[in-house]
C-alpha cells in the first residue's frame, strides 16, 4: 500500500506509515453509495434546472451560540443596536453585511432521471465566497455535476458572505443539519417538477464535498448532522486545517463510508497527521486515486499532480485532474444518468 510518507514527510511520520491492516477490521470493498431503485414513469428531464431560494433551516441568519466559545454568536452590538460576530482570530463581521443570505443553491442536471439510483452532493463553500460569484461561476460546481453524467444533484447553502469566517451557525446545533436536508427535499422536489420526485431525493445518499474554510461545517455535520448511514462519503478539497479528531470520529466509526482529502501545502501537515492517527487504528489508506471509490476507502491525494499552474484558489477546477468534483462523481459507477 502507498504511503503518505513518499510526500518527504518529517522523519517522524515513518513511525506512522501504516503496516497491513487487521483484516476483522476492514470492510469488504463494495461500490458506493448503495444504489436504490425508484419505480415510476416520470423520465428524464429534457432540461437542467437551477434555483437559489431562501430555506428556513439554512445556516445563516442565526442569533444563537457560537459552538466553538460556548458565547452568544454575537459577542458586539454597537451604539444602534447593529450585531457582530468576532471571528477567532479577531476579525470583526457584521450581521446585516456578513450573516443575512439564508439562500441555497440547488442545481439538477439535464437527464436526471429519478428512476435511476441518484446521489446529493452537498457542497460547502470556503472563505471569501457567494454562491453566485464563486461556486457558480468560478468554481463551475453545478457544470461539473452536469459533465460528469452523474444522476446527481446539487446543494450548496450559503455561509458567512464573503468573509474570512467558518462559521457553521444554525448547523452547530444536533440534528440541524438533518432539518435542513428535508426542506431541501422539498425544494429540489418542486425544483424537479414530479412530485414522484420526493421519494429519490428524500433516500438519496449524500456525499459531502467541502473547500477549504468548509471543512469545519463538513466535520460539524457529518458527526452532529444527524444524517447517520446516510452519508456515504466526504471529500476534502485543499481543506483539512482542522477538526481531525471529528473526521477520525467520523471515518472510524463508519467503515461503509468513503473519505478522500486531496492537498496542497498549506494542507499537507494536517494530511500527514490524520494519516498517522488512522495508521495507529490499524485503518488503511491509500495515495493514489486510479479505481472506483469503494466502501471504507480513504484516500490521502496530492493535488500537485495536476501540475506547476495549480493553486489553492483553483483548486475546485484545477487539482489532480481538472474538474475533480466530476471526476469523483465518475468513479461512482452505479449512479450514471
Amino acid at each position: 500500500m502507498a504511503a503518505l510518507a513518499t510526500l518527504s514527510a518529517p522523519a517522524a511520520w515513518a513511525k506512522a506509515t501504516p503496516v497491513k491492516p487487521n483484516p476483522a477490521r476492514v470492510a469488504k470493498p463494495e461500490a458506493v453509495p448503495k444504489p436504490h431503485q425508484v419505480q415510476s414513469r416520470s423520465a428524464p428531464l429534457a432540461q437542467g434546472r437551477t434555483a437559489l431560494l431562501p430555506f428556513q433551516t439554512a445556516p445563516f441568519p442565526y442569533g444563537g451560540v457560537d459552538p466553538g466559545s460556548g458565547h452568544p454568536f454575537f459577542d458586539v452590538v454597537n451604539e444602534t443596536g447593529r450585531r457582530g460576530h468576532t471571528t477567532p482570530y479577531g476579525r470583526l463581521y457584521w450581521e446585516d453585511e456578513t450573516y443575512h443570505d439564508n439562500r441555497v443553491l440547488l442545481h439538477i442536471p439535464k437527464g436526471f432521471d429519478i428512476r435511476r439510483p441518484s446521489v446529493i452532493v452537498v457542497f460547502f463553500h470556503g472563505h471569501g465566497a457567494t454562491l453566485e460569484r464563486d461556486v457558480l461561476r468560478r468554481q463551475h460546481v453545478a457544470d461539473q455535476i452536469t459533465r460528469s453524467g452523474a444522476n446527481a444533484v446539487l446543494i450548496a447553502p450559503q455561509f458567512a458572505v464573503d468573509a474570512a469566517d467558518s462559521s457553521v451557525g444554525r448547523f452547530g446545533e444536533p440534528g440541524a443539519f438533518g432539518r435542513f436536508m428535508g426542506e431541501a427535499t422539498q425544494a429540489l422536489t418542486k425544483l424537479h417538477g414530479d412530485r414522484r420526485s420526493a421519494l429519490s431525493f428524500a433516500s438519496a445518499p449524500v456525499v459531502f464535498v467541502a473547500y477549504s474554510g468548509g471543512y469545519v461545517a463538513a466535520a460539524t455535520c457529518a458527526t452532529k448532522g444527524g444524517l447517520k448511514k446516510r452519508l456515504r462519503g466526504v471529500v476534502l478539497l485543499d481543506a483539512l486545517y482542522g477538526e481531525l479528531g471529528k473526521f477520525t470520529s467520523w471515518i472510524e466509526n463508519d467503515r461503509s463510508a468513503f473519505f478522500v482529502s486531496a492537498y496542497l501545502g498549506s494542507t499537507r501537515d494536517k494530511n500527514v497527521e490524520l494519516a498517522g492517527i488512522l495508521a495507529s487504528k490499524d485503518i488503511a489508506y491509500e495515495t493514489e486515486l486510479d479505481r472506483p471509490l469503494n466502501q471504507g476507502d480513504v484516500t490521502f491525494l496530492s493535488g500537485a499532480s495536476g501540475g506547476e499552474d495549480v493553486s489553492h484558489r483553483s483548486f475546485v477546477t484545477r487539482a489532480w485532474v481538472d474538474n475533480p468534483i466530476q471526476d469523483l462523481l465518475q468513479r461512482l459507477p452505479g449512479f450514471r444518468r
